[in-house]
């Protein structure tokens, strides 16, 4: 999560009373429970006494069979409750000093074993965009073929069927199988078998004879796309330190970026391979099958990387936890620290799910429906751009408006290099501008490109055609990677509340991979139904719509802690919507008529203090069950 201020000096604002949401009156005791939840889950040792830290640590130690670990279990405690306590105690050597202060101050020198795992999680990430990439090159080929390339309705929706297999099985089973594989199987196991299923599948895929087949292999496909996407960035985040977690997890979104390009680069290599004798199709076959080797290579790298802390805690293995953290920090005091953090979370977590059922208050609690809905939006948003359109189809694009095959290979690596290229800039645009911000900006820009698109199929000049369609996706590439690229997995992994934020991903989750089905599905048909223009012109209809949503019911949460998540998402629906609707004439005078307009102040953020107890462990406690007692 960001920790830059949550208002920078661009956004200095002036309190405007008769707009401005005070908490107290909009917190109700369902949101004040949730909030008092995260308070305790933000840091579960505040407010211990010293004392009674160190007789915790002590029983912690005897019941895990840690007693030889204990002076490091001490040390590492004291820093977990309170970070800076080292430069005041002389219990922590100079040692240890000095790698508690280069953990802020050069928070990029890590051990090489982290960075071995940062390097199979990229390339797990490169593994998931060549799956979806390398089915744009294959299409312009195994149709004819499969005798389904005729241009029918009936062929167009054979085509699509086939190209979105996949997500299919994202959408209806593989991701709501994350959640189990992980339980019995660990981090490890599940990347292990997923990107197993990934390469066999792949293989399969080309060894195929008929439509149906295809479909079916690249169905099963699909269990090894849904559970990875889910698991890779939990298991970089589980085994990151804090100060480079999200920069971390933001790499699976850019590193998906670099595999669609190189899936597009494989799809131009492999075209022109010829056939051999009694192999006809050898082209699209090779694109099919290479998009596996990486996910082999993933499989035998994952091996030698550690297990992820936090599920091996989950299971009770403390030791193997802690050898498994010396691996991933310098020093035992570093491992000790996480290792005992690790566990008050869990047992924090755990006691916050007591007694309630989390998948009903997700949708029934204002505070969670809130940020459910918005992360509905933007991760319906991240299809409905269009962008699959073009990631899938970009090849069948370019040949329709006057490209060759090779020519129209060519170009959609273009269009996957500019991807992968501008997706770098996120890493600090969207902790610079906002979520928010950045998606209101660029969705109008992603429209008018779309427009340019289909537009251009009207041009009767050749070379007019291919220019501006080369030029209307080129420039979607930019505006998109930078903006609903990233934004969506980073929005949705903030936006909900600790205690529901592993079914709020999967919901999350499962949202756009079923959109990415329904877009994927329905492109062929589509062109033929409304043409090139009516088809680039729905999506950039979408886009349009997309931006009201965006503007009404989607929170800015950049910047934020936990606490003020918590009251940015309990200000009531309408009320945001009236706001966002208020921003219209704001920008209007802003960005238009160059004016000086006064800017809006929507949240009055009450202090710490005001929402969640620190006057003790016990009193933290019982604070949230009284709250949570009160909201039922």
């Amino acid at each position: 999560m960001s920790t830059s201020s949550p208002v920078n000096e661009k956004s200095e604002v002036v309190e405007r009373p008769e707009h401005v949401h005070h908490s107290k009156s909009h917190m109700d005791a369902e949101t004040r429970a949730i909030a008092n939840a995260d308070a305790k889950l933000s840091n579960p040792l505040r407010g211990i006494p010293h004392d009674r830290l160190m007789a915790d640590i002590e029983i912690f130690a005897q019941e895990r069979g840690l007693t030889h670990l204990l002076p490091e279990l001490k040390k590492g405690a004291l820093v977990a409750q309170d970070p800076t306590c080292y430069n005041r105690l002389d219990t922590f050597s100079e040692d240890d000093k000095r790698i508690l202060t280069e953990e802020v101050t050069h928070k990029w020198r890590q051990t090489p074993m982290l960075y071995y795992m940062v390097v199979m999680s990229s390339l797990a990430a490169a593994v998931q965009g060549m799956d979806e990439a390398v089915i744009n090159g294959a299409q312009i080929i195994y149709p004819k073929q499969f005798g389904i390339g005729s241009g029918s309705q009936r062929d167009s929706w054979l085509i699509g069927l086939v190209n979105s297999a996949p997500y299919l099985c994202c959408a209806t089973i593989s991701c709501w199988m994350t959640h189990p594989l992980n339980h019995y199987l660990g981090r490890k196991k599940t990347i292990f078998l997923t990107c197993m299923i990934s390469f066999l599948t792949c293989i399969w895929s080309g060894l195929t004879n008929t439509w149906w087949h295809l479909f079916i292999a690249r169905f099963f496909l699909g269990f090894g796309i849904g559970p990875k996407s889910a698991t890779v960035p939990v298991y970089t985040a589980e085994c990151s330190p804090a100060p480079i977690r999200g920069a971390l997890v933001m790499m699976w979104q850019m590193w998906t970026a670099f595999g669609i390009a190189l899936g597009d680069l494989v799809d131009l290599a492999f075209y022109f391979i010829p056939d051999t004798p009694g192999v006809t199709g050898l082209n699209w076959r090779l694109m099919l099958a290479s998009a596996g080797i990486p996910g082999l290579i993933v499989c035998m790298q994952v091996m030698f990387a550690p297990e992820s802390p936090r599920w091996l805690i989950s299971k009770g293995r403390y030791e193997d936890a802690f050898n498994e953290l010396c691996r991933l920090r310098f020093s035992r005091v570093q491992a000790a620290r996480d290792l005992y953090y690790i566990h008050v979370l869990l047992e924090a977590e755990n006691e916050m799910k007591k007694g309630r059922n989390r998948i009903v208050e997700m949708f029934t609690i204002p505070r969670n429906r809130n940020a459910a809905l918005a992360s509905w939006v933007v991760m319906f948003g991240q299809q409905f751009c269009g962008v699959n359109v073009i990631a899938y189809y970009s090849s069948d694009v370019f040949v329709q408006s006057g490209f060759s095959q090779v020519s129209a290979l060519a170009s959609s690596l273009g269009f996957g290099a500019l991807n992968w290229l501008f997706a770098i800039p996120a890493f600090f645009t969207i902790d610079t501008y906002g979520r928010r911000n950045l998606l209101l900006f660029t969705f109008p820009c992603m429209a008018i490109c779309l427009l340019i698109t289909g537009f251009s199929f009207w041009s009767t000049s050749e070379t007019g055609r291919v220019t501006g369609v080369s030029i209307g996706i080129y420039l979607f590439a930019i505006f998109y990677s930078p903006g609903e690229g990233p934004v969506p997995f980073t929005y949705s992994a903030e936006a909900f509340p600790l205690y529901i934020r592993d079914i709020g991903m999967s919901f999350a989750t499962a949202t756009t991979w079923f959109w990415n089905f329904i877009l994927s599905i329905t492109w062929p048909s589509l062109v033929l139904a409304f043409k090139p223009q009516g088809a680039f012109g729905w999506y950039a209809a979408w886009c349009c719509i997309l931006w009201v949503l965006i503007l009404l019911f989607v929170r800015e949460t950049k910047g934020k802690t936990l606490e003020e998540l918590d009251q940015v998402f309990a200000v009531p629906l309408g009320a945001h919507a009236a706001y966002g609707l208020r921003q219209i004439p704001y920008g209007i005078k802003k960005f238009v008529l160059f004016q000086n307009p006064t800017p809006e102040q929507l949240y009055e953020f009450e202090s710490e203090s005001e929402v969640s107890s620190t006057g003790g462990d016990e009193n933290a406690k019982r604070e949230v069950k009284e709250d949570v007692e009160k909201a039922r």
